[in-house]
């Protein structure tokens, strides 16, 4: 990451993240295709990305690789947002039990365990620490199984508990969240709805209490962000970015 050079055309430019009006859904788009079934933009409709003045050499960010989208929370204002987000470059069966991501790198630990990095970070002062997870922006997306396409990954947020002596709707971060904020979420994976008896895309339901990315404040212009595979560095990170955007409809 180049700080004095965040152009379109920088060798560093790594992705990009697009919000409706309403603030309530958000693409993310990396620089690199996933190996197949890539979601690729229109040239009409983003036109400035296909500028003549943008190197052809260089990509211009345009795969959609996550749709994350916000939902009117019944809870009000007391309780966290209601999101959800659609991982199209990783498949469902990448939390099952020998699962993988396509193209990911060797050295990635392949338990869910060990493989949770983090990241602090602030409008003014970078705190990064065990920054494990390179990122999968050249993953492949749904694959061909058996003749099907696979289904892709989706997370949604853990639903909070309500604390009767607090009074309030709390999710439980271990310590790693401290201050209080509509902007604090955790995310798990969603069931996948299914008729019949499960496919083996689907994680068992231990998986899916496994909490993939939770991110909240710790300070004024504070927050810690916590990810574990199969989310890469750069995705997450992305997630926690549409957290910050004024959301009309929801709030």
């Amino acid at each position: 990451m180049d700080a004095d050079n965040i152009s379109r055309s920088s060798s560093t430019y790594i992705g990009k993240l697009r919000s409706n009006f309403l603030g309530t859904k958000f693409i993310i788009y990396d620089t690199q295709p996933p190996y197949n079934g890539a979601h690729v933009s229109p040239p009409g409709r983003s036109r400035r990305f296909y500028s003549k003045k943008v190197s052809p050499k260089v990509p211009t960010g345009s795969y959609n690789i996550a749709q994350v989208t916000y939902e009117l929370n019944v809870l009000g204002t007391r309780g966290p947002r209601r999101m959800h987000c659609v991982m199209h470059s990783i498949p469902a069966s990448a939390l099952d039990a020998g699962g993988s991501v396509p193209g990911q790198p060797e050295l990635l630990p392949r338990s869910l365990e060990d493989s949770f990095g983090s990241i602090s970070f602030s409008k003014s002062i970078d705190h990064s620490t065990e920054f494990s997870s390179s990122r999968f922006s050249d993953i492949a997306g749904p694959r061909d199984d058996d003749g099907g396409k696979e289904r892709p990954l989706v997370l949604r947020n853990k639903a909070p508990r309500w604390h009767e002596q607090l009074q309030c709707w709390c999710l439980n971060f271990r310590g790693r969240v401290t201050v209080a904020s509509v902007k604090n979420f955790q995310l798990i994976a969603a069931t996948q709805p299914a008729a019949g008896a499960p496919t083996p895309s689907q994680p068992t339901q231990s998986e899916h209490d496994k909490i993939i990315l939770q991110f909240g404040k710790v300070g004024k212009d504070m927050f810690t962000m916590d990810y574990r595979y199969p989310l890469s560095a750069f995705q997450a990170f992305a997630i926690c970015l549409s957290s910050f955007d004024t959301k009309l409809a929801c709030e």
